[in-house]
């Protein structure tokens, strides 16, 4: 389907005016120095020159202006710009302008963010390939330990298969985030709102991770005592997840004989924020506005002491955000961190 052109008059409109007036303005001199300035013969030639120097000009234009900007749009359309595709072609100058910049710009951004997420894909490759091959070599390791002869002593059978099932059990974990992960990112992961005391919840995460935080003689505490429920609306289970993981990284990277402290307030008329705030080692700044991407960590060492999947932040961001609400960060190196999170108050 050949393309529809819109022409402009401009360029050519001014240039025969010029033209005109100059001539005009000859002939004017020309006239009174002969036999005096005749009105209508000076307006008649004026109409005949303006005439005659639009067309000449405006011809010459689409001819051979028009060929090279016709050209520009049919090799600029070719990289499927929807703007440049829809409305009739311009001769305008500075309407074409203005069209290839702003086209220019919208490319620029497209490429900047595919290199970005191209980048990101090669980096979550490379991160999800280690994740597995750590535990997947341990637990090859012992069990072809073990066929090889090792299998005949009961004491070192027994330590080796624990270990195996350790490993096994950290791919599961891997493998079962990375199921979540992928529900939340493409939506099919339903959440199921009901109201409940986030107090309450709390307390309940307490008790389920109290032996983990003695372990490493960490206090678990609220800012203060709270006589009265907070009522809020949301999924229970994902809020408690939300929970578990934060305190959970609190007291992996908590200084020993340190704090993790939960506080609830009210952030505006309809929403509370629940804050997590440890004492513990803290996180450089720079590593902040990474800290919630799949499989980024601070620690950079390969022994990966601290065990887990490298999910537990990308998670609780997504569930948040699948709650339409807001999570945050603030931390020093050293000193401590705080994450916090909105929730809807229930009614």
């Amino acid at each position: 389907m050949p393309s529809q052109f819109k022409k402009s008059y401009r360029f050519a409109a001014r240039t025969a005016l010029s033209i005109t007036l100059f001539t005009t303005l000859v002939l004017s001199v020309f006239l009174h120095y002969l036999d005096g300035l005749v009105w209508y013969w000076l307006v008649s030639f004026s109409l005949i020159v303006f005439s005659f120097s639009f067309v000449i000009i405006q011809f010459n234009l689409e001819r051979f202006i028009y060929k090279r900007i016709k050209k520009i749009y049919d090799d600029l359309t070719l990289l499927e710009s929807v703007n440049l595709s829809e409305g009739p072609i311009t001769t305008d100058l500075r309407t074409l302008t203005e069209e290839i910049d702003r086209f220019a710009k919208d490319k620029k951004i497209e490429i900047e963010t595919l290199r970005v997420r191209e980048e990101y894909r090669k980096e979550f490759i490379g991160n999800v390939s280690h994740e597995l091959k750590t535990p997947l070599f341990t637990v090859q390791g012992y069990i072809l330990t073990l066929l090889d002869g090792a299998a005949d002593d009961k004491e070192i059978r027994k330590k080796y298969l624990d270990r195996a099932s350790k490993g096994i059990e950290r791919l599961g974990f891997i493998i079962k985030d990375l199921d979540m992960i992928t529900k939340l990112e493409v939506g099919d992961l339903r959440l199921q709102f009901e109201v409940f005391d986030i107090i309450e919840l709390v307390s309940q995460v307490f008790e389920m991770l109290e032996m983990k935080a003695n372990k490493k003689d960490i206090t678990l505490a609220f800012d203060r005592k709270y006589s009265n429920p907070v009522l809020v609306r949301a999924d229970k289970e994902r809020v408690q997840q939300v929970l578990a993981n934060l305190i959970v990284n609190s007291v992996k990277y908590g200084s020993k004989n340190g704090t993790t402290e939960i506080s609830i307030e009210n952030l505006i008329k309809n929403k509370v924020i629940v804050r997590v705030t440890d004492n513990g080692e803290g996180i450089a700044k720079e590593h902040l506005p990474r800290l919630f991407e799949r499989f980024y960590r601070v620690d950079k060492s390969g022994s990966r002491k601290e065990g887990g999947s490298g999910l537990g932040l990308s998670i609780v961001k997504h569930i948040i955000e699948a709650h339409h609400e807001k999570i945050y960060v603030e931390s020093e190196s050293g000193i401590g961190s705080e994450f916090s999170f909105t929730l809807e108050k229930a009614e």
